[in-house]
Parts: structure tokens; C-alpha cells; sequence
């Protein structure tokens, strides 16, 4: 191909990825399943679209450069994913973060090979071979997900490490096996060879971190355009741990970024968040050009061999082996039924087994071994076509079925009190939203790390497009009690919220506010009230001031009937340590409840007590465990 074709084509994969993008953001639907649909259009489909001469897309495009493009690109994307993956998220699901690249891993690795030896019959090395590249989750696909899946913190952590990590060991795992598949290439054990360039990735991901983590603190990289070559450097400093390990063992690059992108994502460098925001828009770039190029160079023909078999192996994959290792893995940790349920759906395929089955298949093509080639391209396509699409595509559905997606609330008004409001629900695991309409607070707002809705929050439009048909509760928080008040009229009477609340700036509209039915909170007030409880009880209002980091208190229905019909005397020791019944609300009407007052369901219980203490109180209250 010329190389003015090339770049043309170049140039409109990466638009038509783009616009994928943006499709996937206005649909809410992960960004993966229109890259698949877009490559297969441009390659293995375009033959039979009338008026196109063959594939848009062939093998041949990219001559040789298809390895060393997809190799980058699969660097780029690793880094950025373990770049984001915070040590405090890790430490909100510990022990099945752990477990599940762990144990699951291993349950996936077997469970997958045998499914793949029996299914087709084939040699355990080849089955292994498949059965590591579908180890991997990868953030690739996880993330897209959980952008339109926004779950609570703990779930969305457990995934995200796993997606990382497994992505790093699948690829490894590969590629011994593959080498044990393939006479032609020399293996020095398997074990021996998967250590060798786990140790690999690993010392060239330090070396660079420790290098790049250097010159970010430590030297000056130029007063007006620091935050710009921050950025540069690190990521040249994401291509040479990949190209520098890669060169010392195969595959031990995808190790070695993943290293160097968790360690300097965890390090307190400077100009963080301009890096993040750089990756981030360079990674959906690549992303989209890889899936929508690797989908484009499928052969049909691989998915038709595989058939039967191959949706053998994909269903087993995905609704027998991932439920079994997920349930595992999470077994005594704080995850409910339903969390589970969700963690056990989302288990789609992505970049690293698409990218290195792709480079396998060539390897085994070049030798003659056409079957072998044909099987592991298409299993591994299969799977992540399939996944990709009924995991993605219904993501969201399965989570609102669940019942996994934390309370929306609607924050109209992104000013201090909008903005603090937000900070503190979502510290609870909320999810916010913010609607705001003067440009420079929406800039400030995003900034500050919030999901903001820019537009006039009074305009039903905005509200419905924001979420308002989900949301259970709007805060009307503007400055202006008119905007406050028609905001609140269009949540009861559009919407029909659970629960709507308002801001009074002038004390005096508070009683024409509350005639209309509407929750109100008049700033004098408040402002009266905090000082009034610094002056009479200043333990408790020092201790509600750090809601979220020291102490919480929530209202939570009990639905679950092992409390049901019980008294409190009960109940109580049947909660977490440090977390105490202060209330119930039957009916509408509240009180404190003696030892004897028996729990129904449906109550409301207000429990008190240490953050960590009361979210695992809720999560037992509300839970239809037996």
C-alpha cells in the first residue's frame, strides 16, 4: 500500500473512531461494541456491501508493521490503565482484588483450557495456550463498562485490578504456552519462563518509574512548559519500559508498563492531573484504532471453523467459569449477593487477547499450521465479539435489575454549597450528578473530579437527559429561590422523585416553599443550627463535620428477613461492630427504640456509627440474605 493510502487510512480508522466515541457517550453504551462493529465493517464484511471492491481493510494494509503498531498501542493502553489504579481503591476491596487475580485466575486458566481441550479435541498446550489469552479481562473493555455502569467504589475496584493485573499475567501465560505449542521457538521450562519475564517487566517497570519519578520531582523541566514536557516524559517513558523489556524476553513489556504505570500513579508526582488528562485522550485514540483494525483483519473463516465448539467454550467461559471464580474469590468479603451476581456478568474480553491471539495466528500461518492458527484466532475472537457485545451492550440493564447502581442524586446548582454537597455524598458512595449552566463552574466542577451536566437546570430536557427519571433524589441548590423552586416543581410533577429538596436563600420564602410540598432548607437557618451545635454540642458537630471519614449516618428499608419480626435487643448484635440503631421511622412517624421494639419490614432504621461499620450495616439490612 502507497503511503499516502496508508495514511489516509490511518486517519480514518482514528475518525471513525472517534465518532464511535462519541456515539458510545450519547447511547451509554460501552464504546468497544461500535469499534468491533465499525472494523468489521471495513474488513470482513465490506466485500458483500455492493459498490465496494473487496475489503476495505486486508492483511496487507499494514505490511509488516501490523506487529510493532499493535505492540505500542497495546503499551500505551496497559500503562494508562495501571496509571489510574489507585492504591486506596485497591484497599476498598482487598481481599477480592487479591483473590480474583489470584485464585480466579487460576480457576480461569483451567477451567477455560479444559473447556477448549474437550471442545475441540486439541492438544493441552494449544488449550492452554487459549485458555491463558482468555484469562484476561483487561481495562480495555472493564472501563468502557464501568463508565455507563457507574457502581459503587468497591466493585468497580475489584474490577478494574483484576482487568489490570490479569491483563499483565494472561499475556505472559501466553506466551509460554505458545512456545510449547510452537517446536520452532525454544522454551526454557514453563515455569521457569513465566518467572523470567514476570522479573523481567518487573525490574525494567521500577528502573523506569524510579527514573521518571526523578526528573518529575527533582529536575527542572522548564518553568513555562513544565506541565507539557511532564506529560512527554512520561509517556516516552511508558515506551521505552515496554520496548526495553520486550527486548530482553518477549511479552515481558506488557508487565513492565503495567509496573511503571502503577508505581507513578501512586507516587506523588507533579502535574497528575494534566498527565491523566493526556493519557486518557491518547489511550481512546489508540484503543479505537487497534479494536477497530484487529476486527477488521478477522477472518470469517476462523469464526465458521470453530462453530460449535467455539460457542461451547464462550458459554462455559462466561456463564459457568467466571460465576464460579468470581463467587470464590469474593467469599467473606463485603459484597452483596446482587454485587456479585453483577461481578460474575462482567468478565468481557479485550486489547491483549485480541492483539497477541492476532500475532500467534500469523506466527502458525507462516509455519503452515492453518487448523491451530484458524482456532485460537477464531476462540479467542469468538469470545470477545460475544462478550463484548451481550456483556457491554446489556451492562447496564443487569445492573438495574440488581440493583447494584448506588443511589443518582441530582445536584442542580454547582456552586460551594452544590459542590460540598457532592463531595460528601459521593464520599458515600453515591452517584452525583450536576447540573449547571454558567460555563466557568462547570469547568471548575469537572476539575474538582464531579460528573457535570451542562445546561439550564430548570429546562426539563436537561433534567431528563442529566438522569432525572432515575434519580431518587434532586437538590435544588442554586443561588436563586425562583430557579430552586421551579426545579423542585418539575422533579415532583415531571419526574415523580423520591424525594426532592430545596435551598431557601431568603428565610422568608421558606413557608411558601414548604406549602408546595417541598423538602426545604433555609441557609440562615442551617447556619444557625451549626452554630448552635458548636456551641451546645460540639463533640457531635465536630464528629458530623468528618461524615465519611470518621462517621457516618444513613437511613436504610430492611428487606432482610432474618432481622424481620425481631427485636432490637436482637438486631443490634447482629450489626457491625460500631454500628448502632438510633432511629426507626414506621409509617411516618419516628423514635428512638427501646430493646423490646420489634423490627418489620420495611421499617426505616437510621444507623450511626464508623463509616466502614455503617455501609456494612446497610448492606445487611437491606440484603434478602438468609
Amino acid at each position: 500500500m502507497a503511503a499516502t493510502d496508508l495514511i489516509l487510512l490511518v486517519a480514518g480508522i482514528i475518525a471513525i473512531g472517534v465518532l464511535a466515541q462519541l456515539l458510545a457517550d450519547r447511547l451509554q453504551i460501552p464504546s468497544i461494541i461500535f469499534y468491533i462493529a465499525a472494523g468489521l465493517v471495513l474488513g470482513p464484511i465490506s466485500p458483500y456491501i455492493p459498490l465496494v471492491n473487496g475489503r476495505i481493510i486486508d492483511p496487507a494494509s499494514f505490511g509488516d508493521a501490523l506487529p510493532a503498531i499493535v505492540g505500542l498501542a497495546v503499551a500505551i493502553i496497559v500503562f494508562e490503565g495501571a496509571f489510574h489504579l489507585k492504591m486506596e481503591r485497591i484497599q476498598s476491596a482487598p481481599s477480592a482484588a487479591v483473590q480474583l487475580v489470584t485464585v480466579g485466575a487460576v480457576i480461569a486458566l483451567v477451567g477455560t483450557s479444559v473447556a477448549v481441550r474437550f471442545a475441540f479435541d486439541t492438544s493441552w498446550f494449544l488449550a492452554l495456550t487459549i485458555g491463558s489469552l482468555l484469562v484476561a479481562t483487561g481495562p480495555t473493555v472493564v472501563t468502557p463498562i464501568l463508565k455507563v455502569v457507574p457502581v459503587r467504589d468497591r466493585v468497580a475496584a475489584a474490577l478494574e485490578t483484576e482487568g489490570i493485573v490479569n491483563d499483565v499475567t494472561a499475556a505472559i501465560l501466553a506466551v509460554v504456552f505458545f512456545e510449547a505449542v510452537s517446536p520452532e521457538t525454544v522454551s526454557n521450562g514453563l515455569v521457569e519462563g513465566f518467572i523470567t519475564r514476570l522479573g523481567v517487566g518487573l525490574l525494567f517497570g521500577v528502573l523506569v518509574a524510579a527514573v521518571v519519578f526523578y526528573l518529575l520531582r527533582y529536575v527542572d523541566l522548564s518553568p513555562g512548559d513544565a506541565p507539557r514536557n511532564a506529560r512527554l516524559l512520561v509517556l516516552a517513558g511508558a515506551l521505552i519500559a515496554y520496548a526495553a523489556a520486550n527486548a530482553q524476553a518477549s511479552e515481558a513489556g506488557v508487565a513492565a508498563v503495567a509496573t511503571a504505570g502503577f508505581l507513578l500513579g501512586n507516587a506523588d508526582i507533579p502535574y497528575e492531573e494534566d498527565i491523566e488528562d493526556f493519557k486518557g485522550d491518547i489511550t481512546l485514540v489508540v484503543l479505537s484504532f487497534v479494536f477497530i483494525a484487529l476486527a477488521a483483519l478477522l477472518d470469517l473463516n476462523a469464526l465458521r471453523q470453530v462453530g460449535i465448539p467455539g460457542l461451547i467454550v464462550v458459554v462455559a467461559m462466561a456463564l459457568v467459569i467466571r460465576p464460579v471464580l468470581v463467587f470464590i474469590s469474593t467469599v467473606g468479603d463485603r459484597f452483596t449477593l446482587q454485587e456479585r451476581t453483577f461481578m460474575s456478568f462482567v468478565g468481557p474480553r479485550g486489547i491483549i487477547p485480541a492483539s497477541v491471539a492476532t500475532l500467534f495466528a500469523v506466527e502458525l500461518q507462516a509455519l503452515g499450521r492453518i487448523e491451530e492458527a484458524n482456532i485460537i484466532l477464531g476462540t479467542v475472537f469468538l469470545a470477545i465479539l460475544l462478550t463484548a457485545v451481550f456483556e457491554g451492550g446489556f451492562a447496564r440493564k443487569i445492573a438495574e435489575y440488581l440493583d447494584v447502581i448506588p443511589m443518582r442524586v441530582i445536584i442542580v446548582g454547582g456552586g460551594k454549597v452544590g459542590r460540598s454537597l457532592a463531595e460528601r455524598l459521593e464520599d458515600r458512595g453515591e452517584n452525583v450528578v450536576i447540573v449547571e449552566e454558567r460555563e466557568s463552574v462547570v469547568e471548575t466542577a469537572r476539575n474538582a473530579g464531579f460528573t457535570v451536566h451542562s445546561g439550564d437546570g430548570t429546562d426539563t430536557e436537561v433534567l431528563r437527559s442529566a438522569g432525572a427519571e432515575n434519580a431518587k433524589t434532586v437538590v435544588a441548590a442554586t443561588g436563586d429561590d425562583d430557579a430552586n423552586l421551579l426545579v423542585a416543581q418539575l422533579a415532583n410533577s415531571k419526574f415523580d422523585v423520591e424525594r426532592v429538596i430545596a435551598r431557601a436563600n431568603n428565610p422568608d420564602n421558606v413557608e411558601a416553599f414548604e406549602d408546595l410540598g417541598v423538602s426545604t432548607i433555609s441557609s440562615a437557618m442551617a447556619t444557625a443550627w451549626a452554630i448552635d451545635n458548636q456551641i451546645e454540642r460540639p463533640a457531635i458537630a465536630h464528629w458530623m463535620t468528618d461524615v465519611g471519614r470518621v462517621g457516618d449516618v444513613q437511613e436504610i428499608e430492611v428487606t432482610n428477613h432474618d432481622i424481620v419480626d425481631k427485636p432490637v435487643s436482637e438486631v443490634g448484635p447482629m450489626l457491625p461492630d460500631a454500628c448502632l440503631i438510633a432511629l426507626i421511622t414506621r409509617d411516618g412517624e419516628t423514635d428512638v427504640p427501646t430493646a423490646d421494639f420489634v423490627v418489620e419490614r420495611g421499617d426505616m432504621l437510621t444507623l450511626l456509627g464508623r463509616n466502614d461499620s455503617v455501609r456494612e450495616g446497610m448492606a445487611f439490612v437491606n440484603s434478602d440474605a438468609s
